[in-house]
């Protein structure tokens, strides 16, 4: 088989590439290989899934006509098992190959799994894709599962458990660190957020890890590193993803620790874009270059990679860490350094509590927003985040920032302007090309 445009992941990147692609494109051959047997979904979503408010069909990312509609082959159920930069092919599980013009490379991350005693035991799970959330579901529905024990209190593990929670099944959330949500909350956000979480039932174990799956064959409960046991017929571990690289290393690319990509999301050879969460792109808070493994930039990054590849030359801007999410009824939006890391300096934190939630932004010397928290409250998440977004120097209104009826109001015309109808960074903009 031959591609002029190979794409090596069928998610929120792919599609990305595959769209900007077919705008510049039109009759160029697409082909695209994805490891699981569905096409693109949102895996934000599979959570959803899970708790039974969501069918398959309903967290697809795009329908299934789109890709007869737009001439797209799209290979399910398929591992790409080697690259070949040489020969510009790659190595299927089924023992083909495919020939390709351009390559772009999203295989995304893969679950950190701790060394524990037990842990091959029937009823463990990680909890990233769907594969995993089907496994889950068929288990919970065989083994009349009441109780589970979720390793994490992370983005992860707070879905898992808020999905579990709706099917009526006690959970133990077992976090290692003082918090939950220590990685985008801070300490207050964190006691808030602990409160609501166990209003709904949930057992919350911080500054703990688990040493031991108890049971003979299958899960019978965990021992905690402190010896306290846990009776649970189900463990899910869900501590976080980390890049999958090993496409990228042994094709002999520059990989850190995601591959390295430039501002046109190009690899170390100039036929091979990557994107998502196996991708280090330009962070505009840190101003280096980062793992942000979040679906808006992997999306994006693909965008920017798909006209790259179809000859448009178009530059990516650079992203950040950010996340919107609703778990047990919390509203929460952050991004940047919405935690303040801990060689942190020159920096100011406003902050606010009131009935209705809590609100933080961290401002460095020049008044631009490099961290932003905000929980209950996220109706002014969007405008907040614009402002990060484009540098704004937000002193001449700091005093408002925060205040519940912050709005574009308070905003200058020309950041009105901006808001409204303006080019923003990360996003693709006309200006960038170069026909």
């Amino acid at each position: 088989m031959k591609a002029d445009y190979l794409i090596v992941g069928c998610s929120a990147g792919g599609i990305g590439a595959a769209e900007a692609i077919r705008e510049v494109d039109r009759d160029g051959s697409i082909v695209i290989v994805g490891e699981e047997p569905y096409l693109a979904y949102s895996r934000p979503m599979i959570a959803k899934y899970l708790s039974g408010q969501k069918t398959v069909e309903k967290i697809l990312f795009r329908r299934p006509e789109f890709y007869a509609n737009n001439n797209i082959t799209c290979l399910t159920d398929t591992k790409v098992e080697a690259v070949n930069t040489a020969t510009h092919e790659v190595s299927l599980s089924n023992g083909e190959k495919i020939s390709y013009g351009k390559l772009l490379l999203a295989p995304g991350g893969k679950p950190i799994v701790p060394p524990i005693d037990g842990s091959n035991k029937a009823g463990v799970f990680n909890f990233i894709n769907m594969k995993d959330a089907v496994l889950i579901d068929g288990y919970v529905k065989a083994e009349n599962v009441k109780k589970a024990v979720i390793i994490g209190g992370g983005l992860i593990g707070m879905s898992a458990a808020d999905a579990l929670t709706k099917l009526g099944i006690e959970v133990d959330i077992i976090e290692l660190k003082g918090h939950i949500l220590n990685t985008i909350l801070d300490e207050a956000a964190g006691k808030i957020a602990a409160q609501t979480v166990t209003s709904y039932g949930v057992k919350l174990n911080t500054g703990r890890t688990v040493s031991k799956v108890l049971g003979l064959h299958k899960v019978a409960g965990v021992e905690l590193d402190n010896g306290h046991q846990i009776e649970s017929q189900m463990l899910v571990i869900a501590i976080g993803v980390i890049p999958r690289t090993e496409l990228f290393k042994a094709a002999g690319l520059e990989v850190n620790r995601g591959v390295v990509v430039n501002d046109n999301m190009r690899t170390s050879n100039p036929d091979v874009y990557a994107c998502g969460d196996a991708c280090e792109s330009f962070d505009f808070i840190y101003n280096s270059r980062r793992v942000t493994p979040i679906w808006p930039n992997a999306y994006i990054g693909g965008r920017i990679a798909g006209y790259n590849m179809a000859g448009m030359d178009t530059t990516y801007h650079g992203g950040t860490v950010m996340n919107s999410l609703n778990y047990f009824g919390m509203d929460i939006a952050t991004a940047g350094m919405s935690v303040l890391p801990p060689d942190a300096s020159g920096l100011e934190v406003l902050s606010t509590l009131t009935a209705n939630g809590y609100k933080k932004l961290v401002l460095n010397a020049e008044g631009k927003i490099v961290g932003m928290l905000t929980l209950g409250e996220t109706d002014t998440a969007g405008i907040i985040f614009g402002l990060m977004r484009d540098r704004s120097d937000v002193r001449p209104i700091k005093d408002n920032i925060l205040n519940e009826n912050f709005g574009l109001a308070y905003l200058s015309a020309d950041s009105r302007e901006e808001h409204l109808h303006g080019n923003t960074s990360g996003r693709v903009a006309p200006a960038d090309f170069k026909h």
